[in-house]
């Protein structure tokens, strides 16, 4: 063990150095002196081998052995306490999705509204641990799906354990491999390839040795740390905001906002934020709208309020209540009272993530606007150069063009949408096409004040553009119109591209956009970090949150490979040969995980969609089985497997018939037609005199309830009402 850590420390130390002297070496990367690149290496070293440390630190070899081996590796000994496993959720759960993914969202139009994945999660989170959690350990269970097969039957656990394999493995685990290398990269200065290598290797070791209980003790510390981390960021930028030009600033305002230079000129950091970033909530482009709001329109295309009725709710029960990835932490508590403790411990923290991953996001725009577009300009030119490549190879290019990029560059909009026309379009088409251009450019041409006002009317009156009183100015008008009529034409464009979505002759770009809302939460870095002595600990925190993630990941596929496909074709395997198959897993997925990563990096947006899209596949029809093997004894055995069944062909109907169906609301349809489907089958079954299904109490750990828990999730729901209701 020792030799793993000493091993680490120089590999670390060897990567830090030379990333130091490239540093110094190169003009393009100067944000990190040697002697915070050093203190960052010896941070992550040090909480990596206390992982180690810890999961060998209970026991003799002779207890964690033949006996408790499997056990001790997949589920830390059944010994996990409350606050290991509430940080240990939280670390599981936030990596580069959230401070790429959900700052780069919030930094576009949906702002706040997107926190509503971390703040239902709180409710859910605190329901799971008096429902769902009670279920599973009192069965003893190591994996999710093997409940299905106590309960169901042989066929539902196989389902639903390959399902859980080929997601985790597909999707975040090489998602977070390349998303992470992408910011150790850009920091020192490597290649894309060295940093996945860094980042998969310092996952996969600590994990290899340790198991779960290395995951838990290093999870603790990043847990921490990434809480403290974003708070310093969000810090810095609304002490940047408040020392900003408010001239500048103004060009940021939402056009609902009401704000003027003015009203900025003696306000806080704080009080500027509130004032460019309030107003009516629109579906539009941003700076339209306001971004303060968790109830959006029903036609939002991100977030519709009729999502929060249940579509939401699907995929978060089914991610917290029913992920092995997740769920395997809970498994692993050493009682029910300290795993709901420990749950709701980790509700409680989710409602701070909005507070430090998506205000510094909305921030970044603020104050960093130009520096996102030159991002976005960049992405662009690689479009357009990859557009070329497929002419050159006989292919003829289409671009797909977002009305962000029409509000931003109108005249390299309107010229790629016209390409599209000449090369794909019909005639009804392009004639709905160029009347919109007419219209975006009536719009546009609109002076204060002047007699071109009243087209500005004409076209709002055409298009059915209801003007809010809060955009009071010409330019909040010109503005709100503009943005309709301008994604009315992106639409139309996409129209054309998808028309010619199956013919092999044509290729179409990557979206093609006005801002690169993805580099939000990195241009706060590098922007506000450098000098300050902060910046090794936020790159630590964010280095950890995804090593954190990986190495969670990994340790839930070995377990699933392990115990419900292995064990299941060996029943006879001993403790010690389950612990060496589960490691070698470890290294088989997370070789699978970098091949990825590495090599297929170009294609990793259409593998991820395509096995994104195969989770709602899964998830109604899982969710509805498992609700009724908890709750309902007389639903019968079949239905295990025949709920998840109904789901995959009625899923499939709906994406091939209603693709114009937001897929929370597709997932909502499924799962209320299986909710259905199971209650009629169980009334049938209850009927013909069917028995119930019992499970008892294997008494492997306490089962009893944590009355201090249940008070600590009401608290926990009253804020999250309240929070909603603040920002309504």
């Amino acid at each position: 063990m020792k030799k793993f850590v000493t091993i680490l420390a120089f590999a670390a130390l060897a990567c830090g150095t030379a990333a130091a002297q490239d540093a110094s070496n190169t003009q393009a990367v100067d944000v990190l002196p040697v002697w915070e690149m050093v203190v960052f290496c010896l941070v992550v070293v040090g909480v990596i081998g206390l992982g180690i440390w810890k999961s060998g630190s209970s026991g003799s070899s002779e207890n964690r052995g033949e006996s408790g081996g499997a056990e001790g590796y997949f589920l830390a000994g059944r010994g996990l306490s409350w606050w290991l496993v509430g940080f240990s959720l939280i670390a599981a759960n936030i990596s580069t999705e959230q401070f790429v993914g959900m700052s780069g969202k919030a930094a576009n139009w949906v702002g706040l509204a997107i926190a509503g994945y971390e703040w239902l999660a709180a409710i859910v989170l605190v329901i799971v641990a008096f429902t769902f959690l009670p279920m599973l350990l009192k069965r003893g269970v190591y994996t999710i799906p093997q409940f299905l097969e106590e309960r169901y039957n042989g066929a539902a656990r196989t389902i639903m354990a390959v399902a859980n394999l080929v997601i985790l493995v597909g999707v975040p685990t090489a998602g977070v491999i390349f998303a992470g290398a992408k910011v150790v990269s850009g920091y020192f200065d490597l290649s894309m390839a060295t940093g996945c290598v860094i980042i998969g290797a310092c996952a996969t070791i600590y994990v290899f040795v340790g198991g779960l209980k290395a995951c838990a003790w290093t999870d603790l510390i990043w847990g921490a740390a990434l809480i403290v981390g974003g708070g310093v960021v969000a810090w810095f930028a609304l002490d940047a905001i408040g020392a900003a030009d408010p001239s500048e600033l103004i060009k940021t305002a939402s056009a609902t906002s009401g704000a003027t230079v003015d009203s900025l000129r003696e306000a806080s950091g704080v009080e500027r934020f509130f004032a460019l970033n309030g107003g009516d909530a629109i579906t539009a482009t941003n700076s339209v709208g306001g971004k303060l709001h968790m109830i959006r329109p029903a036609d939002d295309g991100e977030i519709p309020w009729t999502a929060l009725c249940l579509g939401l709710w699907i995929p978060n029960f089914f991610y917290w209540g029913l992920n092995q990835y997740i769920m395997q932490r809970t498994l692993a508590s050493k009682s029910l009272a300290e795993g709901q403790m420990g749950v709701v411990f980790a509700a409680g923290l989710k409602l701070l993530i909005p507070f430090v991953v998506l205000i510094p996001g909305i921030l970044a725009y603020n104050l960093y606007r130009d520096d996102m577009r030159a991002g976005a300009e960049q992405k662009m030119n690689a479009a357009l150069v990859t557009a070329q490549k497929a002419e050159q190879a006989g292919k003829k290019p289409l671009y797909n063009v977002t009305a962000d990029l029409l509000m931003t560059d109108v005249e390299k909009g309107i010229g790629l949408i016209a390409r599209n026309v000449d090369t794909a379009a019909t005639p009804e088409q392009a004639a709905a096409v160029r009347e919109l251009e007419d219209d975006l450019a009536r719009v546009l041409t609109v002076q204060e004040l002047d007699n071109t006002t009243p087209q500005l009317f004409d076209v709002a009156k055409k298009h059915g553009v209801a003007i809010p009183e809060s955009a009071s100015t010409i330019q909040g008008k010109i503005t709100v119109v503009a943005a309709a009529v301008a994604d009315k034409l992106s639409r139309a464009n996409g129209g054309i591209l998808a028309s010619k979505a199956a013919d092999a002759a044509f290729v179409t770009t990557e979206a093609i956009g006005g801002y690169d809302y993805d580099s939000a939460f990195g241009t706060l870095l590098k922007r506000l970090l450098p000098g300050t002595g902060w910046a090794w600990f936020v790159l630590a925190a964010l280095f950890g949150a995804v090593v954190s993630s990986l190495a969670s990941m990994l340790n839930s596929a070995s377990t699933l490979f392990t115990m419900d496909i292995y064990n299941k074709l060996r029943q006879s395997a001993s403790h010690r040969e389950l612990v060496g198959i589960g490691k070698l897993g470890v290294l088989v997925f997370a070789g699978v995980a970098l091949w990825l990563a590495i090599f297929l990096s170009d294609k990793l947006d259409s593998i991820f969609s395509y096995i994104q899209e195969f989770q709602g596949f899964l998830s109604p029809g899982a969710l509805a089985v498992f609700v009724f093997g908890f709750f309902v004894p007389k639903c019968p055995r079949y239905f295990g497997w025949l709920g998840i069944a109904i789901n995959v062909v009625e899923y499939g109907l709906l994406k091939e018939f209603c693709p114009e169906m937001a897929f929370l609301n597709r997932m909502a349809v499924c799962l209320i037609t299986i909710l259905i489907v199971g209650a009629l089958l169980t009334l049938v079954h209850h009927l013909r005199g069917g028995e119930a299904v019992r499970l008892e109490n294997k008494g492997i750990i306490e089962m009893k309830s944590s009355t201090r828990a249940k008070a600590f999730g009401w608290v926990v729901v009253l804020l999250t009402v309240a929070l909603y209701i603040i920002f309504w």
